[in-house]
């Protein structure tokens, strides 16, 4: 290689390389509706798309949008931020995934971000491999893809105790909203808190432990679980499998089609605490060995079938 007459050695050539390469990796980058992916999406020279702006961006930086725009179905194989806070971070996701998450021990932060699979997107957000998805201020909605497929969110992670945390959003409108089913050796430790879980076609919140290594620990807080087609919250977990431990936490779970609650397997266990159970076909349905355990100051009550008493738990 000649700079200016020189001829460099291979080592310094190598050198140059890795630096202009380190050079294209900023820690902070932007994306506009009126930006070109060949911009080096600085604040003053913003790409068009998050895929343009995550090649630019290095390992645990952050997308910001400069202002409202549809920037595209994106994959996210390293740590990474994307922010559209306070403006409308579009992603239309038609015949597609919107958001996939696949990368070892990855921390991915989505906050502020219209999901739109318009009917018939694949996934709205599919998390395959990572160590943590945080989804803060969204909105998933129009996932209708047959199964199993059609999700808003699917979480299944391969690996062991990948966390999902799901805050102030809205799930709506999905053939299913919510579904944590890890494969493999994968566990999940999943939180959901002020989340709307609302008019999917069938299921509301999934908890699916399919295999013995597969162990499901969710806490749903604060949130609304309504409209579904089939059931409001189900933890499923048969004999031969792992274990789902759903705990529930000042929920309304209201007007699903079938039942507010289900359990199914001797592994599986709900748990509910100030919860209101009303106006489902069947307020609680628990088969197979599976547990229904309350504190003692929930309500079921209004429902064309409220279901069997919980068994009461008392405090140490």
């Amino acid at each position: 290689m000649r700079i200016r007459g020189f001829l460099l050695p291979a080592v310094a050539v190598a050198t140059l390389l890795f630096t202009e390469h380190a050079e294209a990796q900023a820690s902070r980058t932007w994306v506009s509706g009126l930006g070109d992916d060949a911009n080096p999406c600085s604040r003053t020279a913003p790409c068009k798309t998050f895929p343009g702006a995550i090649s630019k961006t290095a390992a645990n930086g952050e997308i910001n949008c400069i202002d409202s725009g549809g920037f595209g179905a994106v994959t996210i194989t390293k740590s990474i931020t994307i922010n559209c806070e306070n403006v409308l971070g579009g992603v239309l996701a038609t015949v597609t995934n919107g958001i996939i998450i696949n990368g070892a021990g990855i921390v991915v932060v989505l906050r502020g971000l219209d999901i739109d699979g318009t009917i018939s997107g694949l996934n709205g957000i599919r998390f395959l491999n990572g160590s943590a998805l945080h989804v803060q201020k969204c909105l998933v909605r129009g996932f209708q893809a047959a199964a199993p497929n059609g999700n808003g969110i699917i979480f299944a992670p391969t690996t062991a105790n990948a966390e999902l945390y799901v805050s102030d959003s809205f799930i709506s409108s999905n053939n299913s909203g919510v579904q944590v089913q890890p494969s493999g050796a994968g566990s999940a430790r999943v939180m959901l808190s002020n989340v709307r879980i609302e008019n999917n076609v069938t299921v509301g919140f999934r908890a699916e432990s399919t295999v013995a290594a597969s162990i499901i620990n969710a806490t749903l807080t604060d949130s609304l679980v309504t409209g579904n087609g089939s059931n409001g919250v189900v933890s499923n977990a048969p004999a031969g499998t792992g274990a789902s431990q759903v705990m529930i936490q000042r929920l309304t779970i209201s007007f699903n089609g079938s039942n507010g609650l289900r359990g199914n397997g001797s592994n599986s266990t709900i748990r509910a605490a100030d919860t209101v159970i009303t106006a489902n076909a069947t307020g609680s349905n628990f088969v197979d060995g599976a547990r229904f355990l309350s504190y003692g100051n929930n309500r079921i009550d209004g429902n064309t079938n409220n279901g069997p008493d919980p068994q009461t738990i008392g405090q140490k």
